[in-house]
This record gives structure tokens, C-alpha cells and sequence, in this order.
């Protein structure tokens, strides 16, 4: 296994700064400038967004550029998002997610500076990194400069995984990364323009603002939710191994008040636990919607020490399908999708361990060490 070891380094005294606290790094880079803006709910400076500050200091913002979930207000997984304005400032919103992925060059035409900020949980399968990838693209193809204010990676004490096969690129994969990449978008993205994997090898003008008091053994606790169905820390310690279940007919009790905590079906066996997944907010039709599920309880995997760990946990992945009773029905289309190709699938479905299966990563893994290192702004 080829993971980063790590240890607590959450001394309040020494709480980790994220790029867009730090105003006078980048306010130069900015002032005078037409600005874009790609954004969530996560680009916050302590309590007050991001948009906000830049317009209270008088930064002019043409544009606000979307990911999947939308600006200030979280939309379910997959939900169409559709360009408007933000009701907040009046500025205009342009949607990267569904049919729209990429900045047009209408879309960023008179922009000067495009500014990226964007919480990540550091998966090859959360889209806002493939934003990132088409943000860079677009910048560079139309000469704008793009500025990435760089957050820590709660996932950030290792990597781990397959490495995606290009011939299966997708939004949930666009990189030949492995699932886990253990780096920061600010790393990410210098890794993305200097290995030549932007379209056509074109490079954008890049700057990166580091996050202060941060390393890759640090353990950082999110202070604002990054999706819908990523509602604490539990949750985006566990998604790594087991967002894999969205390729499958098992829920991951979305529709639930502990969505991506647990896992669930009616056709597994019943060992004491059990869910009924309903519509909510950020899941207004979950998978097996009004359904008793029998699972797994994963909500206490922090206190039982389950996670966090420095690796893919592929046994509740592996056990889910030896329970299940119809094993051809188990996996769906998406599933080779996430993985990056069909070589995981193929592996559970022969038999294999979770170790013998996690040796076939290992010269992958190798690799990819190499080309991280090159990147890491945080030694």
C-alpha cells in the first residue's frame, strides 16, 4: 500500500488559513481587474462569502461561475442547475454543470482574472475538480489568468486506488489520477498545467495562494458542508470507499439524516439494522425511496476508529456483493464509470480480496507518486 502516514495537527493555536482569508496575497492581482468568480456555499472567509468581500472592497465581478449544487443554495446530486442571477448582488450566474461543463469564450470574453474557490474532499469522482480542469482550459485558451485560492483537503494524509483509465474519462473522472489523490485543488491544479493534461497540452496563467499552518498530515475539519449528502466530517471520511455503492443497486441512505454514513438494501440480509430512505432536502427522490433497506450502520466509524484511515476500505464494497442474492443485478452501468473502467467490477466479480486487488494498484500508485511530488505545495 502507498499512502502518507499522518497524525493529528489541530492545534487551535495553529489552525490551518485557507487561501481567500489571506486578501493582501492577492487583492494586488485583482484590483482594477474584471473578475469571475467560480464559487459555492464553501467559498466563505470566516462568515461572510467570498462574493461578498470582494464587492466590499470594491473588486468588480462580472460573473459568477457555478459547479454542481449551485452558488449560495446546495441542489441535489445531478440536479440541473440553470443560470440566472445571484439575489443577493445582481450578478450574473453562469451554470458549469449538465449540458454546460466549460467556460465558453463568449462566457469569459472581457474577463481579466477568473478567480477559483471551491472546498474539495479530494476524490477523483467529486465534480469540482473536473471544474477546475475545464476553468484552467478555458483560461488558458482565452489568455485569462486564473487565480486558485487553495484550501486544505480533508482527504489530503494520503492516496490511494486505481488509476482512471483515460479511454473512461467522464465528469467523475476526467485525470489519470487514482480515486484518492491526496492533494489540494491549489496542487491539483499546477499538476493539471504542468503535465500537459489540459486540452491540446495548453498551459493557463496560473497562480496558486497557499492555505497557511497546513500539511498533508493535517487532519482538517470542514467548517461548512461541501455538497448535500456530505453532511459532516463522518461522511466525507467515509465517501472515498464508499461512494463506489452509487454504481450499484445498494443505497447509501440518501434521503436520510445520516446520508453517506450507512449502506443498504432490501435484498441484504438483515443483521439488526435498517433504513427507509424518503425525500428531503438534497434528495428529493433517493434511491429506494420508501423502502426498508437492511445495511450497515458506519456513524459511529470515527468513534470506532474505522476512519479516519490512510486507505481505500474495499471490504464493505467486497461483503455487500457476496450478501447479495442476484449478484448479476448488483452493479449497474455507472459503476465502471466511477471506477475509472471496468477492471474493479471485473476484480469483485472473479473473487478477488480487497488485498489482492489492492496489489494490482501498487505500479500505478508508483506513478502517480511521482508525478504528485513534483506539485506538493505542502511538504
Amino acid at each position: 500500500m502507498l499512502v502518507a502516514t499522518f497524525s493529528m495537527c489541530n492545534d487551535a493555536k495553529k489552525a490551518p488559513i485557507p487561501g481567500a482569508n489571506q486578501i493582501e496575497l492577492y487583492k494586488s492581482i485583482i484590483e482594477g481587474k474584471s473578475v469571475a468568480v467560480v464559487a459555492n456555499q464553501t467559498s466563505m472567509i470566516g462568515s461572510t462569502h467570498l462574493v461578498d468581500k470582494l464587492l466590499s472592497i470594491g473588486i468588480k465581478i462580472k460573473v459568477i461561475f457555478t459547479p454542481e449544487h449551485g452558488f449560495r443554495n446546495l441542489a441535489d446530486a445531478g440536479e440541473i442547475i440553470e443560470n440566472g442571477k445571484d439575489t443577493e448582488t445582481g450578478i450574473p450566474i453562469i451554470s458549469l454543470y449538465g449540458s454546460h461543463l466549460k467556460p465558453t469564450a463568449q462566457d469569459i470574453k472581457g474577463i481579466d482574472v477568473v478567480i477559483f474557490d471551491i472546498q474539495d474532499v479530494g476524490t477523483r469522482f467529486y465534480t469540482y475538480i473536473s471544474t477546475l480542469h475545464n476553468i484552467l482550459e478555458s483560461c488558458a485558451e482565452n489568455q485569462v489568468k486564473c487565480l486558485v485560492l487553495d484550501r486544505p483537503n480533508p482527504n489530503g494524509f494520503y492516496f490511494d486506488g486505481n488509476i482512471l483509465d483515460t479511454a473512461y474519462r467522464s465528469f467523475v473522472g476526467m485525470d489519470p489520477v487514482p480515486v484518492v489523490h491526496g492533494m489540494t485543488v491549489g496542487e491539483y491544479s499546477e499538476m493539471l498545467n504542468g503535465e500537459g493534461w489540459l486540452k491540446n497540452g495548453v498551459k493557463c496563467d496560473l497562480v496558486v495562494i497557499k492555505c497557511k499552518n497546513y500539511n498533508h498530515q493535517t487532519l482538517y475539519e470542514l467548517p461548512v458542508k461541501p455538497s448535500p449528502n456530505l453532511p459532516n466530517q463522518t461522511s466525507v471520511y467515509l465517501y472515498p470507499s464508499i461512494c463506489f455503492f452509487e454504481g450499484t443497486i445498494v443505497s447509501l441512505g440518501r434521503g436520510t439524516s445520516f446520508p453517506f454514513q450507512v449502506f443498504g438494501s432490501p435484498d441484504l440480509p438483515d443483521r439488526g439494522f435498517s433504513f427507509i430512505p424518503e425525500s428531503a432536502p438534497g434528495a428529493k427522490n433517493p434511491p429506494l425511496l420508501g423502502i426498508k433497506c437492511f445495511g450497515t450502520d458506519l456513524t459511529d466509524a470515527v468513534k470506532k476508529k474505522l476512519v479516519p484511515k490512510a486507505e481505500l476500505n474495499l471490504d464493505w464494497l467486497i461483503g455487500a456483493y457476496n450478501d447479495f442474492p442476484n449478484r448479476d443485478k448488483f452493479f449497474n452501468s455507472y459503476f465502471d464509470v466511477l471506477a475509472g473502467g471496468p477492471v474493479l467490477r471485473e476484480q469483485i466479480q472473479k473473487g478477488m480480496t480487497s488485498e489482492q486487488i489492492k496489489a494490482t494498484w501498487k505500479e500505478g500508485l508508483a506513478k502517480f507518486s511521482k508525478i504528485r511530488e513534483k506539485y506538493l505545495l505542502y511538504q
